[in-house]
């Protein structure tokens, strides 16, 4: 079990400071600049979240001159990785287990939701104009093989006045360990008990039917190039490929569209399972909420409680804090949904208050 967020970013700041000589005020730029020198910081895994990491780690490094290099192989890589310490962070979509946990080799490792994104349904059916509206038996089944044609009849009675065609559906999904895999599977396993019975829930499974592509990136390109393909990715890539993309029905029976205001209000039904110092290991498929989109998720970044080089530690503890205020803002304008308000004051004070921190 993770321990509580406030007792491992205690080790990791104290244990930081100490190496940096106490100096409990310089936490800003300036003192950036003092501590890190030439330090980079590596990391390692999610695709889900890439497109806003890159931006992120861009604008942190012509703000403090602190670089992070990120390499985008997964979040099951980004777990290994980080287990192996070979990496200084890891980044995932699905929150490691227990079994995970144990076995990392630098010991307790904190789960730091940094913001939300959502698996969306992308598909190709060329001259239907109307988003197609899915519910989250139908997906199942269409995964399971039981759905075989566009115009099954459980779609058609999903969109009624909507011509569909007699397309065979050809199903993508991700063929590495992927932190996408988990939620989508998450949330078929908590809608569809065929699924919960079946291949269940984790960032691999065993696929019943359909064509296998890597990150998000071979997904969209696959649904992208064949007509009759479904395949589910992480909503900013499904927009910068101009995908089409399904209204799903959610847990109050409303049909969502994915946008970032939809994704947060998933998040803001899960807030009472979050108080502070929690485990945040939290999954937020088919949230409360009616106007929740079913298929949302944290993405987490993946930190040691007491890394071995404690100058990157420190680092890394202030680009949390940087990431959960101004890194917030960037957040829409690259189709991710922003942590709600309380979540973040309440992970940013969680951190401030740890020994040698202040705002920056």
């Amino acid at each position: 079990m993770t321990p509580p967020m406030h007792k491992i970013l205690a080790l990791l700041l104290a244990g930081a400071v100490a190496a940096c000589g106490g100096d409990s005020g310089s936490t800003g730029d300036s003192g950036a600049a003092r501590s890190s020198g030439s330090v980079d910081l590596t990391g390692a895994g999610a695709t889900f979240p890439y497109p806003l990491y890159s931006r992120w780690f861009s604008d942190y490094a012509a703000q403090t001159g602190v670089r992070i290099n990120y390499q985008s192989i997964g979040s099951g890589g980004g777990i290994r990785q980080l287990g192996e310490q070979t990496v200084d962070f890891g980044a995932s979509d699905g929150p490691m287990t227990d079994a995970e946990l144990a076995n990392a080799k630098g010991g307790a490792v904190l789960h730091v939701p940094t913001v939300l994104g959502a698996d969306v349904m992308a598909y190709n059916l060329p001259g239907v104009t109307q988003p197609i509206k899915l519910d989250g038996a139908t997906i199942a089944d269409i995964y399971l093989g039981r759905i075989t044609k566009w115009n099954d009849a459980r779609i058609v009675g999903l969109n009624p006045g909507v011509s569909i065609p007699a397309t065979d559906i050809l199903v993508v999904h991700r063929s590495d360990g992927s932190g996408t895999t988990y939620i989508f599977t998450d949330y078929l396993a908590t809608v569809s008990p065929a699924w919960a019975s079946g291949p269940g829930r984790g960032k691999e499974v065993r696929w019943p039917v359909g064509l296998g592509a890597k990150g998000n990136e071979g997904v969209s390109a696959q649904v992208k190039q064949l007509p009759g393909a479904i395949g589910y990715v992480e909503m900013a890539y499904a927009n910068q490929n101009r995908l089409q993309v399904a209204q799903v029905r959610n847990k109050a029976g409303r049909f969502i569209t994915p946008s970032p205001a939809s994704i947060t209000a998933a998040a803001e039904g899960a807030m009472s399972q979050m108080g502070p110092g929690s485990d945040y290991r939290v999954s937020i498929v088919d949230a409360d909420g009616p106007d929740a989109y079913p298929i949302s998720s944290f993405t987490w970044l993946l930190v040691y409680a007491q890394p071995r080089d404690t100058v990157k530690g420190r680092k890394l503890a202030e680009f949390l804090q940087w990431a959960l205020t101004t890194g917030q803002t960037s957040a829409e304008s690259l189709d991710y949904a922003p942590l709600p308000a309380a979540l973040a004051q309440q992970l940013l004070g969680e951190v401030k208050g740890m020994p040698g921190t202040r705002a920056p």
